[in-house]
C-alpha cells in the first residue's frame, strides 16, 4: 500500500482516496466548448417557462434590508434545446443596489433586461419576502418593528407588462362569536392569518402607499391587531377591542373583500382568512374570489 506524507494536506486527501486530476482531452476554452443550449432543430414544443426559482438573494422592501426568494424564467422557442441559466442571474445583477429595490419599476427592467438578454419573447418573475415596518403599541405609542410577508408576481411580452400581481399575509386576532355568545363570561380567540393575491389594473396608478393601505384592510377588519410590544394598558386595549369586534373567519373574508373592492387599483383577487383555532386541532378557513 502506497505511503503518503500526512503532515500536508495533498498527502493527507491522498490518503483517504483523493487521486489526481486527469489530463483530458476535452476543450477547456470556452469559444472551443459545444454550446448544446443553442443548439437549433426542431424540439417538438415550444415551453412556457423554464428557469430557476427557491432563489435566496437581498432585497430592499420599503425603508429596510430583506431577503427575497426568486423564482426568474422565460419562455423557450420549438426551435431551442435550452436557455443559458446563468444569464437569469447576471440580469439580477443588473437591479442589485445593495439589494434589489421591491418595486414594479425595478421588477419591469429586470423583466426587460431578462427578455433582451435570453433573447425571448416573455418573461417572468416571482418574489416573495418580508414586510418590515415600524409599528408603535396602540396606547403607549412605543415604536417596534412589525412584518408582513409580501409577494410581487408579473409576467413582461413585448415592451409591456401582461400581468402585474402584488400579495400579502398578514396576521390578526379573531374572536369567536360564537365562544362570546354561549359563554357566561369570555370568550376563545386565536390568531388568524389573512392572505390575498391582488391582479393589478395596470391603467390605474398605483398609489405610493400601496403596501400600507393594503395592510390596514387586513388587519382593521379583524377583532383585533397584533403588535410587537405591549404593556398593560396596551393589552387591555387590544384584548378589549377583540372582545368588542367579534368575528367567524366568514365574517372576515367578507369585511375585507369589501374593502378590496373599493381600491381602483384592485381589478380581482384571491383572498383566504385561516384560524390558527385555539380550542381545536384543527384550523378554520375561509376561501372568496372576485373580479370587476
Amino acid at each position: 500500500m502506497e505511503e503518503f506524507d500526512l503532515t500536508t494536506r495533498e498527502g493527507r486527501f491522498k490518503h483517504f482516496g483523493s487521486v489526481d486530476p486527469i489530463e483530458g482531452t476535452k476543450p477547456k476554452n470556452k469559444e472551443d466548448m459545444a454550446d448544446l443550449q443553442n443548439s437549433r432543430k426542431d424540439f417538438l414544443f415550444e415551453v412556457d417557462s423554464v428557469g430557476i426559482n427557491n432563489l435566496n438573494y437581498p432585497v430592499v422592501i420599503g425603508d429596510f434590508q430583506s431577503v427575497g426568494n426568486f423564482e426568474l424564467a422565460t419562455s423557450l422557442r420549438k426551435d431551442e434545446k435550452g436557455i443559458n441559466m446563468s444569464r437569469l442571474i447576471e440580469s439580477l445583477e443588473t437591479v442589485n443596489h445593495s439589494g434589489v429595490p421591491l418595486n414594479f419599476e425595478t421588477l419591469e427592467q429586470l423583466l426587460k433586461h431578462l427578455r433582451e438578454r435570453m433573447k425571448q419573447d416573455n418573461a417572468k418573475l416571482t418574489v416573495s419576502g418580508k414586510w418590515f415596518f415600524n409599528k408603535p403599541s396602540p396606547g403607549t405609542n412605543i415604536d417596534a418593528l412589525a412584518h408582513a410577508d409580501v409577494i410581487y408576481s408579473a409576467s413582461h411580452n413585448g415592451d409591456k407588462f401582461t400581468r402585474k400581481q402584488f400579495g400579502m399575509t398578514a396576521q390578526v386576532t379573531t374572536l369567536c362569536p360564537c365562544s362570546k355568545e354561549i359563554s357566561e363570561y369570555s370568550a376563545h380567540n386565536q390568531r388568524g392569518n389573512v392572505k390575498v393575491m391582488i391582479d393589478i389594473d395596470d391603467s390605474v396608478e398605483l398609489p405610493s402607499t400601496y403596501k400600507e393601505d393594503l395592510y390596514e384592510i387586513l388587519e382593521i377588519n379583524a377583532s383585533s391587531q397584533l403588535y410587537p410590544i405591549l404593556k398593560r394598558t396596551d393589552e387591555k386595549m387590544v384584548t378589549e377591542r377583540a372582545y368588542e369586534n367579534p368575528r367567524f373567519v366568514e365574517d372576515l373574508i367578507r369585511l375585507v373583500a369589501y374593502d378590496l373592492v373599493e381600491l381602483p387599483w384592485v381589478k380581482g383577487f384571491e383572498l383566504e382568512c385561516r384560524n390558527e383555532e385555539s380550542i381545536h386541532q384543527h384550523d378554520a378557513f375561509s376561501r372568496l374570489k372576485y373580479q370587476k
